[in-house]
């Protein structure tokens, strides 16, 4: 048993040595691909040899837990390539957040990384960071990796553009804001007191449009300056002058280590109004009454092993877990996901045809086109109308809607597409859960 270990820590060793020196994302799988772990990396070669170099003294540097996953159970290692570093970190984030990996102990949690948002509909508009960002009315900067470095950052930024970081209603036909007192933020020169009408909704708005203008350029000008700065006082032996310069250069190099918050959105960050969803799915499903259930249909395997599928139920926008259903696939043999899901569609709903149970108002499949079709062709044998039919495709989150010949491609915060996407990824949860119970119970046996 020893020896077989041995062999296959060897096997890994030489795999790798062939792994790029890049950034990106290593994921540790056991003999049935279920992931252990997940990590980022700076160097990927050089972060998963650390693991297994024989000289590695990993109870003292990573715990017993992650010695024994190591040690005993780690067989295949696979890898995501990043652009950079933070792209690495965001898609660790997302990766944990979706896999839950037992070896994990960080980021299985609610939390997400922080945004920078700025509101847009406000006379005298706020800056703030959330990581609970609104879905309308703000212009978002970010994700952000580290919370403390932007909040060490936005000191910075209000001493030069001095923008209101206050929940204050302010309105600019105010007139009684001539007799408040504003804070000691404007007495220290970080805000120009819109509060106490210190300035016009006109220049604050210019404040604030170079702000923006800063965050969406790489603020080479700024940071030139600043070193121009800290030099001549270090040169002035005015060295805690030049160290504050130096830590202000550390806090901007702090605000380009974010995302796209087109490319980075993480679907909890983002309260989704079930009644706003189903009104829009409505509307652009041309329905004569807003939608009360909806059903969504996914599959899972490996490499054709323990094929299974899941069904997910809402009420109203909500979850509703009585009715989630699981099903093993019993007339598929191999990889085919079209087969499947044409299976687990016809067992659920032939009941629906003999009036034994309801059908909801719509059936979503995880998907695209191709999946679309294998459900429909569920209901051929069936001598009824199935309800409204519909895809989502992962990456480009197009909706497909069975009877039409283009799909919808949707804003990616359209009320409707995410409340399909909730759907759909709760029928990729419930499916995963499924697939790793039967894959551990194969193992044992």
């Amino acid at each position: 048993m020893a020896g077989t270990r041995q062999t296959v820590l060897n096997r890994l060793r030489e795999e790798i040595a062939e792994l790029p020196t890049g950034p990106g994302v290593y994921l540790f799988k056991d003999t049935a691909d279920v992931v252990l772990y997940v990590g980022k990396a700076k160097s990927l070669r050089s972060r998963v040899a650390s693991y297994f170099q024989p000289s590695a003294d990993l109870l003292s540097t990573r715990g017993p837990e992650i010695r024994h996953m190591i040690s005993e159970l780690v067989t295949d290692i696979s890898i995501l390539e990043c652009d950079s570093e933070v792209d690495a970190l965001l898609r660790e984030n997302r990766l944990i957040k979706d896999i839950q990996p037992r070896f994990n102990d960080r980021l299985k949690d609610g939390k997400t990384f922080p945004f920078l948002q700025v509101t847009t509909r406000e006379d005298f508009p706020r800056v703030s960071i959330t990581r609970q960002p609104q879905s309308r009315g703000v212009k978002l900067y970010g994700p952000f990796v580290s919370v403390k470095e932007l909040r060490s950052a936005i000191p910075l930024m209000q001493r030069v553009f001095k923008f209101r970081t206050c929940k204050l209603d302010i309105s600019a036909d105010d007139d009684s804001r001539r007799r408040f007192r504003p804070c000691i933020l404007h007495s220290i020169k970080q805000c120009s007191a819109p509060c106490a009408d210190k300035i016009s909704a006109e220049d604050y708005k210019l404040h604030i449009s170079h702000f923006r203008k800063f965050l969406e350029s790489k603020g080479t000008v700024l940071r030139r300056e600043l070193t121009r700065q800290m030099k001549e006082f270090a040169e002035a032996h005015q060295f805690e002058r030049a160290a504050e310069l130096r830590d202000e250069l550390k806090a901007l190099e702090a605000l380009q280590r974010r995302g796209l918050s087109s490319d980075d959105i993480q679907p909890e960050q983002f309260y989704v109004d079930p009644a706003e969803g189903l009104a829009r799915l409505a509307k652009l499903l041309n329905m004569a009454s807003e939608p009360r259930s909806i059903e969504g249909i996914d599959i899972a395997h490996l490499d054709g092993g323990e094929l299974c599928g899941a069904l997910v139920c809402f009420i109203d926008g909500k979850p509703f877990k009585n009715s989630y259903r699981r099903y093993k696939i019993q007339t598929v043999a191999g990889n085919d996901d079209f087969a499947s899901i044409r299976e687990v569609v016809w067992r659920r709903y032939k009941h629906a045809g003999m009036n034994a149970e309801l059908f909801p108002d719509i059936i979503l499949i995880d998907g695209g086109k191709g999946q679309l079709s294998a459900a429909h062709s569920a209901f051929d044998g069936m001598e009824f109308t199935p309800p409204v039919l519909l895809s989502l495709a992962k990456k480009e989150e197009m909706v497909f809607v069975y009877g039409r010949e283009e799909p919808l491609k949707l804003p990616r915060r359209d009320p409707a597409l995410r409340l399909l996407q909730s759907v759909r990824d709760e029928s990729h949860r419930f499916v995963q859960h499924y697939h790793h119970i039967l894959r551990r119970k194969a193992t044992f046996d």
